[in-house]
């Protein structure tokens, strides 16, 4: 039997935090909790979870805050609960390095499916070392690490998976709710927008320049390939 996950849920009210715990809890995880993003980051810090489930309104440190200081550390999977609905706070949160997000009010099977669908990302079992080097990027599958021009670069799981999708099938393109798809493992919130950050978030760290990005070409209309010569 491996090691219970831990996961992280930050969230100052304390109905929400109890319910989300009991019901992980009963999932098998082992749980964590924090009430303000304070907390969370000290949390954090101490318990070094697989996965951190963050709202992003929260006092003395609101959620965007939280990762604007932890993603300098360490690179876990974060997925945000949100209750606001606007499209721009979901795409800040992306921007900034979350994984993902649920919208509340949520339901805890979707909410569980969410999460067993990134810590399959992260902890993928590997048949084989697998290192893809194209131009000058190089990605090793088996250490989960990149480098572009030689020079190692962090990215969150998201980013992994998509550039690892989109290296293998060079040349393919893939459309957005496609890769939505292969990142969520199904499709709760098909918002074509979250590849969009993802993307954009890659480019600015793999390109030379990510304004005219040599590796990620966007094909108008339908999605992004992998350039191939």
């Amino acid at each position: 039997m491996s090691m219970s996950k831990t996961i992280l849920v930050a969230d100052d009210k304390a109905n929400i935090r109890n319910l989300v715990r009991e019901y992980l809890e009963a999932e098998g995880f082992r749980v964590v909790i924090a009430s303000n993003g304070r907390e969370a980051l000290f949390a954090a810090r101490q318990e070094k979870p697989d996965l951190i489930l963050l709202d992003i309104m929260m006092p003395e440190m609101t959620g965007y805050d939280f990762i604007r200081a932890y993603r300098k550390e360490r690179e876990t999977p974060i997925i945000l609960l949100t209750a606001r609905l606007e499209e721009t706070d979901k795409v800040l949160g992306l921007e900034l390095g979350a994984d993902d997000y649920v919208t509340k009010p949520f339901g805890m099977k979707e909410l569980v499916a969410r999460i067993h669908a990134v810590l399959r990302r992260v902890g993928r079992p590997v048949a084989e070392a697998d290192v893809l080097v194209l131009g000058g990027l190089r990605l090793d599958k088996e250490s989960r690490t990149v480098s572009s021009g030689g020079r190692p670069v962090s990215l969150t799981p998201s980013e992994f998976d998509l550039l690892y999708t989109l290296m293998t099938a060079r040349g393919r393109v893939f459309a957005r709710s496609e890769l939505l798809l292969k990142l969520q493992g199904t499709t709760f919130e098909n918002v074509e927008r979250t590849i969009d950050v993802h993307i954009r978030n890659l480019r600015a760290k793999i390109e030379p320049d990510s304004s005219k990005p040599i590796y990620i070409e966007t094909v108008f209309g339908i999605g992004y390939r992998f350039h191939h010569e």
